[in-house]
């Protein structure tokens, strides 16, 4: 796959023209009149195209048009939609959004367009999800900042285990591999590391020898991602960066700093990464996310064209999706062939799931 070309990046200073380019380029089919939205802005490809945005089933199209009548009798139910999204994973042509408003995960069936939401109970029962992993076996791990626990429900979707004991730490995400599952602790100010088997706590990130160093510890821990080499993300929104660290733990670099231009960040939260180990971040103050290459170069950046100005949506998680490419394909523009998804979820706004699709053009 062709990397991101950076679109003289330097060249663009303060956080008013990132908002103001981040519209993208717009372009109109002559032929179904309709207008597309690409980013990067030419002359450089287009490799991003912002495809759609919802934040209920009626506005995501599956939500059929039916009498007052059906309603009052209860054959179908009111429009169901969100209220504050916060964290998100996607699984099985599903999306599990966490409501931070609800107290609840709903899911989206991008298929049947329908939106339900997870059944929790018992010991098993939410308080403040604020952010979802899901493993390959389907397993599902939410980090619940009410409870002060990561809640862990089998495949199946049955209550396995809380990992946390009380008063012990304060989650913010999970992220999962095959043999570990990583905790961001804002009251550790690290990321706590567990065997996915025993669920045994194994080492926190930072190591003890980058802790005292500025520069590599972590001050607000509060989003994760994983890349394919077993590096460690962690959304340090305190310290306005991401910072790196290998599969043990030892630091490789940071990503970002403070500032108003295109490289930097004035609040980082949701991080994501690519099979190319290219890096997702959203900026919350800014309303984009920006991506950066596998070294923590500067990209390009992309937003929600239709926000309406800045401080409209406050994003707060991204996510890359391989696998529902397909199901999104009839929104790209004729020529524009999608290769995965990228999902925005902000907290607020009309389009609280933007739908992003990331290709080429044929």
């Amino acid at each position: 796959m062709k990397k991101i070309i950076t679109h003289n990046i330097a060249r663009v200073a303060g956080l008013a023209a990132l908002l103001c380019l981040a519209a993208g380029c717009a372009t109109q089919s002559r032929t179904t009149g309709k207008t597309y939205y690409f980013f990067p802005p030419p002359p450089n490809e287009p490799r991003l195209q912002y495809l759609i945005g919802f934040s209920s089933e009626e506005a995501f199209g599956g939500h059929e048009k039916r009498s007052l009548m059906d309603f009052l009798t209860g054959e179908v139910p009111l429009n169901k939609g969100f209220s504050k999204p916060y964290g998100a994973a996607a699984h099985d042509k599903k999306l599990f959004i966490c409501d931070t408003d609800v107290g609840a995960v709903e899911v989206v069936d991008l298929q049947a367009r329908r939106i339900g939401v997870l059944t929790t109970q018992g010991e098993g029962a939410l308080s403040l999800p604020v952010n979802i992993a899901i493993d390959n076996e389907g397993a599902c791990y939410i980090a619940d900042a009410g409870r002060n626990q990561v809640i862990i429900y089998d495949k199946a979707g049955n209550y396995a285990v809380a990992l946390g004991k009380s008063g012990e730490m304060k989650p913010r995400d999970v992220a999962v591999d095959r043999d570990r599952i990583y905790v961001a602790d804002l009251q550790a100010h690290g990321v706590r590391v567990y065997d996915k088997v025993t669920r045994n706590f194994l080492f926190e990130i930072p190591r003890d020898e980058d802790k005292t160093n500025q520069m590599h510890a972590l001050f607000m821990p509060t989003n994760l991602a994983l890349d394919s080499k077993g590096r460690v993300y962690v959304a340090d929104t305190g310290a306005c960066r991401v910072q790196v660290y290998d599969a043990d733990g030892k630091y490789l670099r940071s990503v970002g700093e403070l500032g108003d231009a295109p490289g930097q960040f004035a609040r980082v939260k949701g991080v994501a990464v690519d099979r190319d180990n290219q890096l997702y971040a959203v900026d919350a103050l800014s309303g984009v996310v920006q991506m950066f290459n596998d070294q923590g170069r500067a990209l390009t950046w992309f937003g929600d064209p239709e926000a309406g100005g800045p401080l409209k949506s406050l994003p707060a998680k991204v996510l890359v999706d391989y696998d529902d490419a397909t199901l999104f394909q009839h929104y790209a523009a004729p020529k524009f062939k999608i290769e995965y998804l990228v999902f925005v979820i902000n907290q607020i706004g009309p389009h609280m799931v933007c739908v992003y699709g990331f290709g080429h053009m044929k």
